[in-house]
């Protein structure tokens, strides 16, 4: 599960916040990747699962980004003000292997677009010569789809249906949740009227991926008009705080989809905040104030150490990740 918002028409900073929902801990890790890093798009750890012809690469961009189960990269941004966030979609279907293609496995796709493009248009202009490749983890399937936005507030959703990449690209794509598809939900979307909003107007309010993309999309266009940062980062924060999932939520088809954390990616001033919901602190991490040249170590923090509060950039530690 998870919730995807994009604010990119205030005048303070391009902003997005997502939520992760999930059965279980994904063992985050917020991790500093310098540029300069070699990866193997074949392997999920040491595991090779993309055998002929694996894409690899030597990232071009420094990022900061949470991982997933120690194996690849599900939210975060680069120095260059794009930022990727992998939210769940169960009827992703990446198609039959085509080995002419090199291969992405999905646990990296977000982690290779933030290595390697400044921009959703140069992002999607990577996408043309690659495949996905489905892989497997703590016994769920990697579906996933991408939600991508730049530092000029350019936006981009991309899911697979069949083997074909299907992108919704334009500034006004703004929201994503789960399934169904992306543009079902915009159908559904457009069957509200939230023309005149009231304190009486009934809102969609289970948390079910339909409910919580209406919802966001109510709030969304309710924002004040912020008057500095921290304003208009607590209004993103606040809209993914009501579509989070609380503890407990009902989910008889998969047990029980808690939110985990929430983070925000203010694209402008290349900042990362993020809040773990079993936590009372929310932290924050400024990219400026990391070595990300090449060549420099890699560092993260654990978002489970109860310790960390406020700006947290300096308890960065060495750390060794396996991707």
């Amino acid at each position: 599960m998870c919730t995807r918002v994009l604010w990119n028409t205030n005048d303070i900073a391009v902003l997005t916040g997502r939520s992760m929902d999930w059965p279980e801990s994904t063992q985050p890790l917020i991790v500093a990747f310098p540029r300069g890093r070699q990866r193997d798009g074949g392997l999920l750890a040491t595991e090779v699962v993309v055998p002929d012809n694996p894409l690899r690469w030597t990232s071009t961009y420094a990022s900061l980004v949470t991982t997933v189960y120690g194996i690849g990269t599900v939210d975060g941004l680069n120095e260059r003000g794009l930022a990727a966030h992998a939210l769940y979609l169960k009827s992703t279907d990446v198609g039959p292997r085509n080995p002419d293609l090199p291969g992405l496995q999905t646990a990296l796709w977000a982690q290779y677009l933030l290595d390697q493009a400044a921009t959703v248009t140069e992002a999607l202009a990577l996408m043309e010569t690659i495949q996905l490749v489905m892989v497997s983890a703590h016994g769920f399937d990697a579906t996933v789809h991408l939600a991508i936005e730049d530092a000029d507030g350019d936006s981009a959703v991309l899911e697979l249906a069949g083997g074909e990449l299907v992108v919704h690209h334009g500034r006004e794509f703004t929201l994503m949740t789960n399934d169904p598809t992306y543009a079902e939900q915009l159908t559904l979307l457009a069957a509200q009227d939230f023309s005149t909003p009231s304190s009486a107007m009934p809102l969609p309010g289970n948390v079910n991926p339909v409910d919580r993309f209406q919802r966001a999309a109510y709030y969304s266009a309710l924002l004040p008009k912020p008057g500095t940062e921290r304003e208009a980062v607590a209004g993103v924060m606040a809209i993914m705080r009501n579509v989070s999932v609380p503890f407990g939520a009902p989910y008889a088809d998969f047990g029980v989809y808690n939110t985990e954390y929430r983070s925000v990616c203010d694209l402008t001033n290349r900042t990362y905040f993020f809040e773990l919901t079993t936590s009372p602190s929310t932290i924050w991490v400024q990219l400026k104030g990391l070595d990300l040249d090449e060549g420099a170590s890699i560092k993260a923090i654990d978002p489970y150490d109860d310790t960390l509060s406020g700006n947290v950039t300096e308890r960065f530690v060495a750390h060794d990740i396996g991707f």
